[in-house]
């Protein structure tokens, strides 16, 4: 079964600081402007045109970046938990033996870990990492006894999905050298990693979800884009995979076996617009519907092991309800009573007597929860820092709704700051993905522009996002691009409505495809925008496909569109925002790891030098030992103060005293 709890996006792992910013220095940069550029060293960062930070306000934002939160992983045989959070400069798996208990770290790297997947029947735990954010995992096992650490992979290669076996012997997971598109699909004993191999000549994204309880098969997953994924079982012996559901063209999201290992259990949105949880019998295919109809995905879940029971939870408009359902009556056992907030990771420990998961609620860090069964019990295992600062100052957003060009309702989330000027600037701060969706949870950084800078912050979820059904979520796909642009203005035209907000001081700021969405509004709406923060975002959609690696192009022209199609390439050039960047005038601050491997850095340094040859302002940052964002605390720091001065610049807010 596998148990590695995907870390929810939004939990924020940090850690206090004590490094101090390299000496810099100013030179003039090659290209050639009407302006010289100030050029300065930090650490692994190249600034360009960004102003030296005062110590007073890198003094208040490093408690915010300081802000730690953790994340369940999985439980011990001894009845502890294994989390991970940041102590140091990346985010590393502990141990807690008991609730509030002491963490004891168990991973040392100047690299951040993933995975803290337990052996089944203990002993030792999957974890994952890579360089320099390049995504280029690799994967280890650490024994719990005496912390020696094996490698299970080949270097220079990119691997991800390790599943354990039933009886723990084996590991599966899907292998690809770094630019192929096709997946394989390797097995091996940890005890002997060099003997591993391929037991699948995969074709796209493929990917491991689970081992049959008799070590025979491996159900497979295979994504074709976020409205489309196949479910296959793998016979290992002779390679033979068979298809599950093959008239159905819709989405499948993870699968388990049952503990017979005659039906596989997963979430679908066939026949509908939301995910639901079905079961299908692996010898004639029938399907059964398992969770009651609702206008709401299902996100995570997992099968008790004797198979009679489901936890999962459920997205409502953006908050979580997690319940129990009885696989055998169809009926919801309970509803457990949580705080508010965000559910991952869903986990049941070995004896089916508990429900491990990360909570991460609106105004205060994401923590490891655990839920007793007997006795309806819930316990908060960890009592994150949050960097000396007063959690009681902590926002809460209320969640907003207003019309779009077709008539068409969006909605988002409004962070408000207490101490309310008469007329607030805004910053818009737009979700990636594209299919991700902006929820109520925990963000020191927006704390920050709220508490510290007084600025309004809405989280809008524009035309394709998820959580809103089937057919939101293609609202935006190839040609239809620009329509969530649209959305954008839309919110503009909202603000203007708004007494306490200022139409005058509105900035967009968003990552990776909310870096394309920042970039496209400004050439859309420059003249209602002061400025714009574009992290590793998009600025050529002919470019991005072209460099992207090779195993994420398929899934990107699914969604974009494909670039080698003549008809398809005119559209993307067209609304590409390079080309369009001569109506762009206000000032922009273009941020991105060197290392990325989803926007190649080409993307950021394309869109800084056609700013300037327009003569426009443009300060950037780059990071040498950075990906797709920065991960590294000290890179965090560094970016969130020069971000506050660009607020100053553009907004006109200045930090509270």
């Amino acid at each position: 079964m596998n148990k590695i709890a995907l870390a929810l996006a939004v939990v924020a792992l940090c850690a206090v600081s004590t490094a101090q910013a390299q000496t810099t220095h100013t030179q003039t940069s090659h290209i050639q402007t009407t302006a010289p550029v100030e050029v300065r060293e930090r650490g692994t960062l190249t600034l360009e045109n960004v102003p030296e930070t005062p110590v007073e306000v890198g003094e208040r934002l490093r408690q915010y970046v300081n802000t730690r939160s953790a994340a369940f992983l999985d439980f011990l045989p001894d009845g502890g938990i294994l989390i991970s959070t940041r102590f140091g400069d990346t985010a590393q798996i502990h141990r807690v033996s008991a609730p509030m208990g002491q963490r004891f770290q168990l991973t040392f790297y100047d690299e951040a870990v993933g995975g803290g997947d337990v052996r089944p029947g203990g002993g030792a735990f999957l974890m994952t990492r890579d360089v320099g954010g390049n995504e280029n995992f690799g994967g280890y096992v650490q024994d719990l006894g005496s912390g020696r650490v094996t490698a299970l992979t080949s270097p220079g290669s990119r691997n991800q999905g390790f599943v354990w076996s039933r009886d723990g012997r084996f590991i599966a997971w899907a292998f690809t050298p770094q630019n192929d598109p096709n997946y394989d699909i390797m097995i091996a004993d940890p005890s002997d990693p060099e003997g591993r191999r391929k037991v699948l000549d995969g074709e796209g994204a493929v990917s491991v979800l689970d081992w049959s309880p008799d070590g025979r098969s491996l159900l497979i997953g295979q994504s074709i884009s976020v409205a489309k994924s196949r479910r296959f079982v793998l016979d290992i012996a002779s390679g033979v995979m068979t298809e599950l559901a093959p008239d159905l063209d819709a989405a499948f999201d993870g699968g388990e076996f049952t503990p017979d290992g005659r039906a596989v259990i997963l979430a679908t949105d066939a026949g509908g617009e939301f995910l639901h949880l079905v079961q299908i019998d692996l010898e004639t295919g029938e399907r059964l519907r398992l969770s009651p109809e609702t206008t709401w995905d299902v996100e995570n879940f997992d099968l008790s092991p004797d198979g009679r029971t489901i936890a999962y939870a459920v997205n409502e408009a953006g908050q979580s309800r997690v319940r129990l359902l009885s696989v055998r009556s169809g009926r919801v056992e309970r509803s457990l009573s949580l705080p508010p907030g965000v559910v991952g990771g869903v986990a049941w420990d070995d004896a089916g007597e508990r429900i491990g998961f990360t909570l991460a609620a609106a105004a205060a860090p994401a923590e490891a929860y655990v839920y007793e069964r007997r006795g309806a019990r819930l316990t908060r295992w960890t009592q994150s820092e949050v960097g000396g600062l007063n959690p009681e100052t902590f926002v809460a957003p209320s969640l907003i709704e207003w019309t779009s060009f077709d008539g068409r309702a969006i909605t988002g989330f409004y962070y408000r700051p207490a101490r309310a000027a008469a007329r607030l600037p805004v910053i818009i701060d737009i979700h990636g993905g594209p299919e991700a969706q902006s929820r109520p949870v925990f963000s020191s950084t927006r704390q920050y522009w709220v508490n510290e800078l007084g600025v309004a912050v809405i989280t809008p979820n524009v035309r394709g996002s998820s959580g809103f059904g089937r057919t939101f979520l293609s609202l935006d796909n190839a040609e239809r691009r620009e329509d969530a642009v649209r959305d954008i203005g839309a919110l503009l035209d909202w603000i203007e409505t708004q007494p306490d907000l200022d139409p005058s001081r509105v900035l967009v700021y968003g990552g990776s495809y909310g870096g394309y969405m920042v970039l496209a509004s400004m050439v859309h709406y420059n003249d209602r925008l002061s400025g714009a923060v574009n992290i590793v975002g998009i600025s050529n959609f002919v470019t991005f496909l072209e460099n992207t690696s090779g195993y994420r192009r398929a899934l990107r022209r699914v969604e974009y569109g494909d670039e080698s199609n003549p008809a398809m390439r005119d559209i993307l050039e067209r609304i590409s925002p390079l080309t369009n960047i001569h109506r762009v005038s206000r000032p922009m601050f273009v941020i991105h790891g060197a290392n990325d491997p989803r926007v190649p850095v080409s993307e950021a340094e394309q869109v800084v030098a056609a700013i300037r040859a327009n003569n426009g302002e443009v300060w950037s940052m780059i990071a040498s030992d950075e990906g797709h964002g920065f991960r590294r605390r000290v890179n965090q720091e560094a970016q969130r103060e020069a971000e506050t001065l660009f607020f100053q610049r553009v907004l006109g807010v200045a930090a509270a005293p």
